[in-house]
């Protein structure tokens, strides 16, 4: 617990869970409260990474005074507060009015970037945004969607958050500043979750691909010719009949190199370290998620620390002592035996 309490702004990345960066795991796992929007957010992220007895606020049920009033308690009672962001929090998603009022109310603040939604849509599609003739992609948010026509008119790659609602605007507006209706356009909606949606278009059947999938909500557009779809080259063999056998690849001198060095490496015999020398750790598959393992035990705080178990006390039993034999020198005297009575002769 902070002396004056703080709020962690936290972008939560595009949704997926294990999409998060470290230091957003760790600010959620150490959050007294955690507010967040399920139809940003994954659930999947809150539930994976926040404490058993955090309490949680659905950011679209209450209002701006209510999280106000939030904040002034978290001031009061010293608490940690995460507001979760889809996507990165510090290129978008109205933290900068928020994070003023923080420090208004004398709220320790920082925001913790992360993995844009931009970014997960380049990356599903395989598109580098800036690898055109017009290096530049222009980023709009839904604020500054009003100014679509005069950034069209540059003719960069443009990654636009619009209401799917309005991309009947939104279209006409792209053709108005000199984009053409057969000029690539790629829907994303809630990228790396699991019921994500990405889409090939163009900006002539863009209005008919949304209403067809009935996005209403806020959608990704990426639009340019950096996103259009790579054409593949089918080679002459691929044709060939399947029946043919595959002919394995003839081993370079580099390879039998390396084949013999590893060979010998695995034949060497294992030195065997000093009685001193620390135990080596073994690798574990995912060293990543390891360490936000690691973040979220050293962090959490149980609900109920169990009752220590009583020790047991092993109390050995004593154990009989043998008899004590004298040994004697003199001769043991024989017992008497009884004489039998003699037989008359009337007997």
């Amino acid at each position: 617990m902070t002396t004056t309490g703080r709020v962690s702004f936290v972008g939560a990345g595009p949704g997926a869970a294990d999409l998060i960066t470290l230091r957003g795991a760790r600010r959620i796992a150490d959050a007294d409260v955690v507010i967040w929007a399920p139809s940003a957010v994954d659930a999947e992220c809150v539930r994976e990474h926040a404490r058993a007895d955090a309490e949680l606020v659905d950011f679209s049920r209450v209002t701006p005074e209510e999280i106000t009033d939030l904040y002034r308690r978290a001031a009061a009672s010293r608490q940690t507060v995460v507001r979760l962001h889809a996507g990165d929090a510090a290129t978008g998603g109205g933290v900068q009015e928020q994070h003023d009022l923080c420090v208004r109310l004398g709220l320790e603040v920082e925001v913790v970037p992360g993995v844009s939604v931009v970014a997960a849509a380049a990356a599903k599609i395989g598109r580098e945004l800036t690898l055109t003739e017009a290096s530049s992609t222009v980023l709009i948010s839904p604020e500054s969607s009003e100014l679509v026509r005069e950034f069209a008119a540059l003719q960069t790659t443009m990654a636009a958050t619009v209401s799917g609602a309005r991309t009947g605007q939104f279209v006409e507006k792209l053709l108005q500043g000199g984009y053409s209706a057969e000029t690539p356009v790629v829907v994303a909606y809630k990228v790396s979750q699991a019921d994500e949606l990405v889409v090939h278009t163009t900006v002539g059947e863009l209005e008919s691909v949304v209403k067809q999938h009935k996005l209403y909500r806020p959608t990704l557009f990426l639009v340019g010719t950096a996103v259009k779809t790579p054409t593949r080259r089918v080679s002459t063999s691929a044709t060939t009949s399947l029946d043919e056998p595959i002919r394995a690849a003839r081993p370079t001198r580099w390879s039998r190199r390396a084949a013999s060095r590893i060979a010998t490496r695995v034949d060497e015999p294992i030195p065997t370290p000093a009685p001193a020398a620390p135990a080596t750790p073994t690798a574990e598959p995912n060293p990543a998620w390891t360490a936000v393992e690691g973040i979220q035990q050293s962090v959490r705080k149980p609900a109920e620390e169990p009752a220590p178990k009583p020790k047991l006390t092993v109390v050995a039993a004593e154990k009989p002592k043998p008899p004590t034999v004298r040994a004697s020198t003199s001769t043991p005297k024989k017992k008497p035996t009884a004489r039998k009575p003699k037989r008359t002769a009337g007997n």
